[in-house]
């Protein structure tokens, strides 16, 4: 019996899995930015978040243009 994986469904799952890792990336410079702490650079936390923001701008678009699981697992992987 052959299994078939769903891949618009398996994206979705890939999707949520960069949404936590970009997350996770975030939460050192979001605590800087909301708690405006005293000494703590905004301009190059914003900095950062922005490459953060580029980086999983490009991991979105392989997901979306992954066409097998394959793509989509070596993609996810990554994220680890």
């Amino acid at each position: 019996m052959m299994i078939k994986i769903n891949i618009e469904k398996a994206k979705i799952i890939a999707h949520d899995k960069r949404r936590s890792s970009r997350s996770a990336e975030f939460a050192p410079h979001d605590e800087v930015i909301s708690k405006q702490i005293p000494g703590a650079a905004f301009s190059q936390a914003e900095s950062a978040r922005q490459i953060i923001r580029e980086k999983y701008a490009v991991i979105q678009n392989q997901i979306d243009s992954a066409e097998d699981i394959s793509d989509l697992s070596k993609i996810v992987n990554s994220l680890s």
